[in-house]
């Protein structure tokens, strides 16, 4: 049950939006999940400051993950979000948050796992 909540700075077109879900699908396998659970968000056009300057390209993402995953996973998980950002949208790497959020209750379908 993992969900990718991205905020970002720019407009982002409704195909660029399919191609990042599409990465990001591919890529949640890093930390052990499928494509087939995961919940995407995007709200771009989204204020973000920087080093006190607000920022044209930026992003920042929060990823939240029923269980846990090892710092190696994530490490590879963050890796793939930035190059999926950089390469989709331009946005620098080093202008990119990423956040890890492990949640012990999850509920869908009227009931928690």
């Amino acid at each position: 049950m993992p969900y990718i909540d991205a905020k970002i700075t720019l407009p982002v077109s409704a195909e660029k939006r399919e191609s990042i879900k599409s990465k990001l699908g591919a890529a949640i396998a890093a930390l052990g999940k499928t494509e087939s659970w995961l919940m995407v968000g995007f709200e771009d056009r989204y204020d973000l400051y920087f080093a006190g300057k607000k920022q044209e390209k930026a992003a920042f993402v929060a990823v939240a993950l029923y269980g846990k995953a090892s710092d190696s996973a994530c490490n590879s998980m963050t890796d793939k979000i930035c190059s999926i950002l950089e390469e989709e949208l331009e946005i620098p790497q080093d202008h990119i948050y990423v956040t890890y959020r492990f949640v012990d209750h999850w509920g869908w379908n009227g009931e928690n796992f």
